[in-house]
């Protein structure tokens, strides 16, 4: 729930306090009405406002926001590669139109970027101002901006309906009208991992933290063309401990054949930016079947994971084989196939102790389920 600009501003002079009232809270869904109730006997009328803040800070530390800004927030990792790009590209200021409550500042000002950020909403506006303090803010609309110069950053709302938006043209607001509103400038729009980027001209980059897709990124020509698929790795503090791109002009000369010792998925931005033949090229890799992006090879790539594989069979016989290889648990992974995983999990029936894996993936005209060990990891 968005604060009211009383609550704003209550929390940008008192959120040490409420830091500090809220220390030995649990902030749970199972005892959230009597921690309000704690610190309603604390602050009164801004009891609720310093419930949400002290949620939103135990999973966000160190920010001051609202739930729902909270969830919209770019990954501290993901406006970091975004700031590396556009300050190689040579630019000193960064306008931010969509800033909300600031969550590319940091990350600009760290690059040693000039940042104006931009929004309707006054209360995201006085808590951005806290968050980057840096940075410098104004009241604006998207597609009036009272500003030249410089590169803009957008992030147009990428659901409508409670579904989210695949067509550029549909965006909120729509990418045509952005790129018209900014003419004759550099822009880096924003976008959902699944959007539809096949006539854009520019760099489209894909991101991920951890495994997870974070969003794509639509940059103007001037910062290149082509895809980049962008893998992070953090710790658990949430520093960055590895970073893994690939670009679409890379090698993609890649075999197809039998599965080797492992088997393999690339990480999800590589993945979302088609660039699975460009990366099993450069890790020695070969694939089950030029249409399925499932990998293999004698080796994990550093930073990845994988199956060690034991045998192929078909799917009527995937229940026989796990109870002979004494499977107690499997990891379920399908591509090209009509299974649900969880389904099928509740049809094997499993009975035995062994954690395995099973790779389910059409290879030339037929379904095939790659009986495998569990998944082994192998560091960055």
């Amino acid at each position: 729930m968005a604060y009211s600009r009383a609550e704003a501003r209550f929390i940008t002079e008192r959120f040490a306090e409420v830091d500090d009232a809220a220390a030995g809270l649990d902030l749970s869904r199972r005892t959230v009405l009597k921690d309000t109730e704690v610190l309603r006997a604390r602050f009164g009328e801004f009891g609720r406002a310093a419930t949400e803040l002290a949620q939103c800070r135990r999973r966000l530390p160190g920010w001051l926001t609202d739930d729902e800004s909270r969830q919209q927030a770019t990954h501290p990792a993901v406006a970091a590669e975004r700031a590396r790009i556009i300050a190689g590209a040579g630019a000193q200021t960064v306008f931010d139109v969509t800033c909300s409550i600031g969550g590319e500042g940091r990350a600009v000002t760290a690059a040693g970027m000039r940042y104006v950020g931009s929004d309707l909403d006054h209360v995201r506006l006085l808590l951005a101002r806290h968050n980057v303090p840096g940075g410098s803010f104004l009241r604006a609309d998207a597609l009036h901006p009272p500003h030249t110069g410089g590169v803009v950053v957008a992030d147009p709302a990428r659901r409508a309906g409670g579904r989210r938006i695949t067509d550029p043209a549909r965006l909120i607001p729509p990418l045509p009208d952005l790129l018209a509103a900014h003419r004759g400038r550099e822009l880096a729009v924003k976008c959902a991992p699944g959007i539809d980027y096949s006539d854009w001209d520019g760099l489209v980059t894909v991101v991920s933290v951890d495994g997870a897709v974070k969003e794509a990124c639509l940059y103007t020509p001037g910062f290149g063309r082509g895809r980049r698929a962008v893998a992070v790795k953090t710790a658990a503090d949430g520093t960055v401990t590895a970073v893994d791109r690939i670009d679409s002009d890379a090698d993609d000369e890649v075999g197809v054949g039998e599965p080797g010792r492992y088997i393999l998925e690339p990480d999800g931005a590589v993945v979302r930016a088609g660039l699975v033949a460009h990366w099993a090229h450069r890790e020695g890799l070969w694939m089950l079947d030029s249409h399925i992006a499932f990998l293999t090879g004698e080796r994990i790539p550093a930073g990845s994971s994988g199956f060690e594989f034991i045998e192929a069979v078909p799917l009527k016989k995937l229940r026989a084989t796990l109870a002979a290889h004494d499977a107690g648990s499997v990891e379920i992974l399908v591509r090209g196939v009509d299974v649900d995983p969880d389904r099928l999990r509740k049809k094997l029936r499993l009975r035995g102790t062994r954690p395995m894996a099973v790779v389910i993936a059409r290879v030339g005209d037929s379904a095939r389920a790659h009986v495998c060990a569990g998944r082994v990891h192998c560091p960055p």
